[in-house]
């Protein structure tokens, strides 16, 4: 380092790959800055193609914070950042300052190079840049604004804005003038800004799966699961190689878009904040966008049957019909639900009475001796997926269910890859006045961070639920309620805490 000067680190960040001279100006102004200023860059650190909007996508900003509390190892005394919108666009002002004055207090100040205030800490600089954080967030939220009124006139148009185009449909590329260019392949986007997308059937042998689906639900009365086993059974591959489930099945049953019409706006995510359901009235519907693959009529009658099944049925109905197959069967399970032409489907039982094991409450199914120890164990595992079903409604944009080997061995995948396995423990009664808990380790997944749920004395309910790094046992063991083996974990009073106990748990547990 040449003596005299104060060694500096800069940061860099651009918004998309479009803004392809964005950092080396960034670069030239910033080296010119660090001359006048008597500043060295030792380090760089950088964010291309990354919103300012949030922090978690942002590597090259969260590894600067990082260092620059470690004042022996950083190398460095200020950082050069472009200006105050290079720093973030923030929707809260003040999450700008916050990391802004950990820099400070560590020692190392923010300079902003292409700014008209020196980062002086005078009372004009501070009202400059409080009125210039305010004025990068709001650019962002105005800028949504006028994207998404561009994206809805382009909907209404009756082209596709995003997405993936689902089974038996195909994205084709447009001209300006409406040419047909070609096929998207999956991963592949438009690259001039006036070409437009539209669907279109794709291969023919996808193409007459879907009619099938809809000839089994209207003519063959099929259900939802019915119809997935059947294609299962047929060795029909769904999107990616993956088994057909109720979700793929019901999807194509009741999207628009296999009947041509376009729809747009069926969910909102504005600013990186959580995704949530938008009304059916203000989804924006552009008919007749599509070629077709079953006709309206046949789209229609879809819907009525799928909707007829549940909807036209009070709740008494759906208990009345519950309480019919149990006779008939004499116990309950989610795969005898599943699998019943007259009985709704699991998640419409979900949707109306929020879980499986509500409704076993409702109709009085559960007590303990009411089972014998097989019909015991599957209504654990139903009751074992049905928590799992839960965890993954909460936040279903990070976590998804790995089915391997059956139902049975189900676990949770998180957004970061990380696998979580989940175990349930039933009580039991090794002598009169005592109640352990009997916890079965499964050994491929022994590795894995591990949810533990434990039943309640009666084995109708969940009593509680833990969250361990790992399970350091190979064998069945046992432990009390307040076993001093539960403290290697953490605990947690309802599932919907899980995420947060996971996070906990990860903070001092390696990545498995």
């Amino acid at each position: 380092m040449t003596a005299n000067l104060v060694p500096a680190a800069q940061y860099l960040r651009m918004s998309t790959e479009h803004q392809q001279y964005s950092l080396p100006n960034q670069c030239a102004r910033m080296e010119s800055y660090a001359q006048e200023k008597g500043f060295e860059i030792v380090r760089t650190y950088s964010d291309p193609a990354k919103t300012g909007v949030v922090l978690k996508r942002r590597l090259g900003l969260r590894q600067l914070l990082q260092d620059v509390v470690n004042p022996e190892e950083r190398g460095y005394k200020a950082i050069l950042v472009y200006d105050v919108s290079r720093w973030g666009r923030f929707q809260d002002s003040d999450e700008a300052a916050h990391y802004e004055f950990l820099c400070k207090s560590a020692g190392a100040p923010v300079h902003y190079c292409a700014e008209t205030f020196a980062n002086d800490g005078s009372l004009a600089s501070l009202i400059a840049k409080a009125l210039k954080r305010t004025m990068a967030g709001e650019y962002s939220r105005e800028l949504g604004v006028k994207v998404l009124e561009g994206q809805r006139r382009l909907a209404r148009l009756g082209f596709k804005q995003g997405g993936m185009p689902g089974y038996g449909l195909r994205r084709m590329l447009l001209s300006g003038d409406g040419t047909r260019k070609q096929l998207l392949e999956n991963g592949e986007r438009k690259s001039i800004a006036t070409d437009r997308v539209i669907l279109v059937p794709g291969p023919a042998q996808e193409v007459q799966i879907v009619r099938e689906i809809y000839r089994m639900l209207i003519s063959d009365g099929r259900t939802v699961y019915g119809i997935a086993r059947e294609l299962n059974r047929r060795q029909v591959q769904y999107l990616g190689n993956s088994p057909w489930d109720y979700q793929a099945v019901y999807g194509i049953l009741s999207h628009p878009k296999y009947a041509g019409c376009h729809v747009y706006g069926r969910t909102s995510r504005r600013l990186y904040t959580p995704t949530v359901k938008v009304p059916k009235a203000e989804w924006i519907l552009a008919p007749e966008s599509f070629e077709p693959i079953v006709t309206d009529m046949t789209f229609a009658e879809a819907q009525r049957v799928v909707l007829d099944r549940t909807i036209n049925k009070s709740d008494e109905e759906l208990l009345t019909c519950l309480r019919s197959l149990l006779l008939r069967e004499k116990r309950l399970s989610l795969h005898l639900i599943q699998n019943s032409p007259d009985i709704p489907s699991p998640s419409a039982y979900r949707q109306r009475f929020g879980s499986l094991r509500r409704v076993y409450e409702l109709i009085g199914y559960g007590r303990p001796d009411s089972f014998g120890p097989i019909d015991l164990r599957r209504r654990t595992q139903a009751l074992r997926e049905e928590l799992i079903t839960e965890i993954v409604a909460l936040r279903p944009s990070d976590v998804s269910v790995i089915r391997k080997g059956g139902r049975w061995r189900s676990r949770l995948r998180l957004r970061n890859g990380r696998i979580v396995s989940v175990i349930v423990a039933r009580s039991v009664r090794p002598w009169k006045t005592a109640v352990r808990w009997c916890i079965d380790p499964v050994l491929h997944e022994r590795r894995y961070m591990t949810l533990l749920a434990r039943f309640n004395v009666q084995n109708d309910a969940f009593l509680d639920y833990h969250v361990f790094p790992n399970i350091d046992r190979k064998r069945r063991f046992q432990i009390s309620l307040r076993d001093a083996w539960l403290e290697r974990g953490v605990a947690l009073k309802h599932s919907s805490q899980f995420y947060e106990a996971v996070a906990k748990v990860a903070s001092y547990s390696p990545m498995r």
